[in-house]
């Protein structure tokens, strides 16, 4: 459970006794996992709430064994207090009356939003039920709570719309992530440069062996044209000799009798 997500939003109330542990009542309950695993998160993330246990069972346990303080003023709520295990945390406090108000959440939600949730809610709460918390009966007000207890889960349920700090955390991994991109981008782009510098030095280096080859065969088809206009030359010679000559011979031979 090490997320940021609401889990329950508890309502008790501790009767403290000088020489004996308190007595906690769990008065409401609104467990927020659930609606939120039948609406959105069930598909992507699994069944966060089952095997989880009772959250009321549980957040009981802490309680007895680690009570809140009390408000600084009558009517406000204060002593909070941060209980973590490998599950998850609890955030609680109480006022001076023993009403204690908890929130179970995962581990990366900031208890410092949890304990302002806690004051927001405590405050309009005990506007409209408080009355009825200081002799209400054990679980009696789960359904009068729970559209109150669910409007502050869903309020709080994004950390970065209710806190600044969160929101620009938010903006700064935002702004992170987008220069890594620009980063990953960048040495993309500087790899597809130095392979077509490559591919151009290639490219140059095979244009001046071909130029070289180039001039070597216009050399060898030169030599090889002189050659042969060489040895066509020899040839006509060569035949005209072997016609004038005796042509010639013979009108010597013939000025000759005469």
């Amino acid at each position: 459970m090490t997320d940021d997500k609401i889990r329950s939003a508890l309502v008790f109330r501790i009767d403290s006794t000088l020489g004996s542990s308190p007595s906690v009542s769990l008065l409401a309950k609104y467990d927020f996992v659930s609606d939120y695993e039948a609406h959105e998160g069930a598909a992507s993330e699994g069944a966060l709430y089952v095997g989880r246990g009772n959250y009321g069972d549980a957040v009981s346990m802490v309680l007895k064994s680690d009570p809140p303080g009390s408000g600084g003023e009558v009517g406000t709520i204060g002593g909070f207090k941060v209980v973590q295990s490998d599950a998850h945390q609890v955030v609680y406090g109480g006022d001076s009356d023993g009403i204690c108000f908890a929130i179970v959440t995962g581990l990366r939600y900031p208890s410092r939003v949890a304990t302002q949730m806690l004051t927001e809610c405590y405050g309009e709460y005990m506007k409209e039920l408080g009355e009825k918390v200081k002799n209400a009966a054990p679980n009696s007000l789960n359904k009068p709570s729970k559209s109150l207890l669910m409007k502050y889960c869903q309020k709080y349920s994004d950390v970065r719309s209710v806190d600044k700090a969160s929101a620009l955390i938010g903006k700064v991994e935002g702004v992170k992530v987008q220069m890594q991109d620009n980063i990953a981008s960048m040495l993309q782009n500087m790899e597809k440069t130095e392979a077509i510098s490559d591919q151009a030095n290639q490219l140059n280096e095979q244009a001046s062996v071909f130029k070289k080859k180039s001039t070597e065969l216009k050399n060898q088809m030169k030599c090889k044209n002189l050659k042969m206009t060489l040895i066509i030359v020899g040839l006509i010679v060569g035949i005209l000799l072997v016609i004038l000559v005796p042509l010639i011979s013979r009108a010597r031979k013939s000025s000759n009798d005469e």
